[in-house]
């Protein structure tokens, strides 16, 4: 793996073991989440696009019976499957043991984390709740 500065980011070139050709890699902007981007609205989006082109990785399932061991295999593993895109960024939320050790392992790689930060608007009539998220920006952990 080859590492080269830009102006923006780092970007990563991996050689093709395949093709001998270079590919560029990085420039990600990983959504590690439940929730998927095609779902977004156009702010959250622009806001990801400027960290690079955004990456839907599933936030696993967690078995709530799984102990201490699991969940750090489990983070390992997904660790693992997010450095397969060479991030630029990764916005991290679920469940908050996992989310926690994930985010300490990539941290401890250099990678910044981010969480969505929005704003709670409730709105109720009788007894009818509506509750609006409404993105407003991605805060560094």
């Amino acid at each position: 793996i080859f590492k080269i500065n830009s102006i923006q980011n780092l970007r990563y070139y991996q050689k093709s073991e395949q093709r001998g050709r270079l590919h560029i890699m990085g420039n990600v902007f990983i959504n590690f989440t439940n929730h998927p981007s095609k779902f977004w609205k156009d702010s959250q989006k622009a806001e990801a696009l400027k960290h690079g082109r955004i990456v839907d990785v599933e936030f696993p399932a967690v078995d709530p019976e799984g102990n201490r061991d699991y969940i750090i295999r489990l983070a390992e593993e997904n660790v693992k499957r997010i450095l397969e895109f060479h991030p630029s960024v990764v916005l991290c939320q679920g469940e908050f043991c996992l989310a926690y050790h994930v985010i300490t392992r990539l941290k401890e790689k250099g990678i910044p984390i981010v969480a969505a930060c929005s704003e709670r608007m409730v709105r109720e009539e009788g007894d009818v709740k509506e509750v609006i998220f409404e993105f407003r920006q991605f805060r560094e952990y």
